[in-house]
C-alpha cells in the first residue's frame, strides 16, 4: 500500500489527487482559465483526503509537479507540498509536468509533444516516443513554421497543452495532431509518483526548488 497525495499547480488548472499504488482513488480540480491555486489549493487537499477518510500521517509520500510552469503557480504548490512533507515528516516525490502531461496521449506510433505556453510564440516542450520515453530534452522554444520538423517529416506528432492554441496557427504539417484544451492534472501524476516512490526517488525537502527552466522576470502592470 502506497498512498500518495499529489499536487499540480504548473498552470490555471489547481489539481490535487490521493491514490493508492498509482491508481486514483480521489481526485479534485478546477479546470478552468484562472488562476485560483490561493485561494482553493489548500481546501482541495482537505476536501481530498476527507473524503477518502484519510488522515494525513497515513500518508506515505506528497508528490509535486515540479514544472516547467506559471512561476508562482509553482511556487505556491511547492510551499504547500513542502509544508505537509514537514508537518507530517513525510517524503517529497517531484513530477515532470511535461512528462506527466504526455500521459493524457494515447497513441500506437509517432511523437508526442507536450507544450506549455510562455509568453508571445515561446514554448516550453519535451518531445517523448509512444512509450513516453524522451526522445528529446525540455526546452524553452520560440515557434516557427519549421519547429518540430525533425520529428514531423518521421511520422505523426501529437501535440497537446496550452500551448496547442498557438503552434497550431504556425506549423501547419500534414503530420501535426492538436489535441486542444488540455491541461497538466495530478490525475496522471499518481502512476508516475509511485514508480519513483518503489524506487525510492525522493527530494530533498529542505532544498527542493520548482523546476523553472527560465529565470522569472516580473513585469510592470
Amino acid at each position: 500500500m502506497a498512498l500518495i497525495l499529489s499536487i499540480e499547480t504548473s498552470t490555471t488548472n489547481c489539481s490535487v489527487s490521493l491514490s493508492n499504488e498509482g491508481e486514483i482513488l480521489v481526485l479534485k480540480e478546477d479546470y478552468n482559465t484562472q488562476y485560483s491555486h490561493a485561494e482553493l489549493l489548500h481546501l482541495f487537499i482537505d476536501d481530498v483526503l476527507k473524503n477518502s477518510g484519510t488522515k494525513g500521517n497515513a500518508l506515505d509520500a506528497i508528490a509535486i509537479s515540479k514544472g516547467p510552469g506559471s512561476y508562482t503557480g509553482l511556487r505556491i504548490g511547492v510551499s504547500a507540498a513542502k509544508g505537509l512533507c514537514f508537518a507530517l515528516d513525510k517524503p517529497l516525490i517531484a513530477v515532470s509536468t511535461l512528462k506527466s502531461l504526455a500521459q493524457q496521449v494515447v497513441t500506437e506510433k509517432g511523437y508526442i509533444v507536450s507544450m506549455l505556453d510562455a509568453r508571445r510564440l515561446e514554448v516550453y516542450s519535451a518531445v517523448f516516443d509512444e512509450n513516453y520515453n524522451a526522445v528529446r530534452s525540455i526546452q524553452a522554444e520560440v515557434l516557427d513554421k519549421n519547429s518540430f520538423s525533425e520529428f514531423l517529416d518521421k511520422e505523426q506528432v501529437t501535440f497537446i497543452g496550452n500551448g496547442v492554441e498557438k503552434t497550431k496557427s504556425i506549423i501547419k504539417h500534414s503530420n501535426a495532431k492538436f489535441i486542444d484544451g488540455k491541461l497538466p492534472s495530478a490525475n496522471e501524476m499518481a502512476a508516475l509518483a509511485f514508480n519513483k516512490y518503489k524506487i525510492s526517488d525522493m527530494e530533498d525537502v529542505a532544498y527542493f526548488e520548482p523546476y523553472y527552466l527560465k529565470d522569472f522576470v516580473g513585469l510592470k502592470s
